[in-house]
């Protein structure tokens, strides 16, 4: 095991090296095509969660400068009205709308979601991108880790009490979840919030992000006549505040060369953007192309086998009906 987990570490140490940084993102830029970030989506309604700085805010601001009504799930108002107030004046799009709910707190995302479902708007994309990389055991007042209370319960919760919304955009609707490369180390366990004495952040961040993969395969798989595609992505490794704040040593190892915020959430708007007929739902995105979910002898593809079980305990810590 001890092995096993040290060649993953070294594979995903190298492949991000070559792939994640921003020469990274450069070198693979030379494939894009402009004409698909060209798109005018006017009238479509976008939901980003933790839209109010890093890849979130950007993505925010990608999706408003092509004319989306953008709604901004932010835990902090003060913070999220002036991302808000940023993102009119960039891109001369009034419509971007404020919501504020805590995405660590189950019971704020059913109040959320019930408040918004009164607005009765269709729901034509929604980027779970609020994330969390706690490096020291925190518990919600709920009782749940606060890593996973974000990254994967308030994932779940958000997106199962999204899919009405969503059902009213078909076949138009897209759930984008914004995971991390960094599930390349971790196989799907069940262990979800962390039982080892020793708390390890990065491992619980990289075990949440591959639950996330593994989650938009089932969904794509259980609600594929809902005519709503799902979709992960991985942004690269890019400079944010949050990597700032909760990898400090490393995001000072490789200053200048990450990625930026937009080149992070260039892949978010390009799923937003394209014709569902160009996407597989249930693939994991990079770079604007459908990418690996498992490295080379890392041995963690099968494990995406106790998915089910996942959903079941998660499904229960929501508290949704069946």
């Amino acid at each position: 095991m001890f092995l096993l987990k040290t060649w993953r570490s070294t594979a995903f140490g190298v492949y991000g090296y070559m792939n994640f940084t921003k020469s990274g993102f450069l070198d693979h830029s030379k494939k894009f095509k402009p004409e698909d970030m060209q798109l005018q989506i006017e009238g479509k309604n976008c939901v980003v969660t933790g839209a109010n700085s890093g890849i979130g805010f950007a993505a925010a601001e990608g999706l408003a400068s092509r004319g989306a009504t953008v709604y901004m799930v932010c835990r902090n108002k003060e913070r999220g009205q002036e991302a808000l107030s940023k993102i009119q004046t960039s891109t001369g799009n009034q419509n971007v709308y404020l919501e504020v709910c805590d995405l660590s707190s189950v019971n704020e995302i059913k109040s959320f979601a019930s408040s918004f479902a009164s607005k009765d708007v269709p729901v034509h994309v929604l980027v779970n991108n609020a994330g969390l990389l706690e490096n020291k055991r925190t518990t919600t007042p709920e009782g749940f880790e606060l890593s996973f209370a974000v990254n994967v319960l308030g994932t779940y919760t958000m997106t199962e009490l999204m899919l009405p919304l969503l059902e009213k955009a078909t076949p138009d609707a897209k759930v984008i979840t914004v995971a991390s490369g960094g599930m390349y180390t971790s196989p799907l366990t069940t262990d979800l919030q962390f039982s080892g004495e020793k708390f390890d952040g990065v491992e619980q961040y990289a075990r949440n992000k591959r639950i996330q993969v593994a989650l938009t395969e089932k969904w794509a798989d259980k609600y594929t006549n809902k005519g709503i595609g799902f979709y992960s992505m991985h942004p690269g490794w890019a400079e944010t505040p949050g990597v700032a704040k909760s990898l400090p040593s490393f995001s000072e190892s490789f200053a200048g060369k990450l990625r930026t915020s937009e080149q992070g959430a260039d892949t978010i708007v390009w799923l937003a953007l394209q014709p569902k007929e160009k996407l597989v739902s249930g693939a994991f995105y990079f770079d604007r192309a459908e990418a690996p979910k498992h490295l080379k002898l890392a041995g963690t593809s099968k494990s995406h086998d106790l998915i089910d079980s996942v959903i079941d305990s998660v499904h229960s810590m929501a508290a949704l009906n069946p």
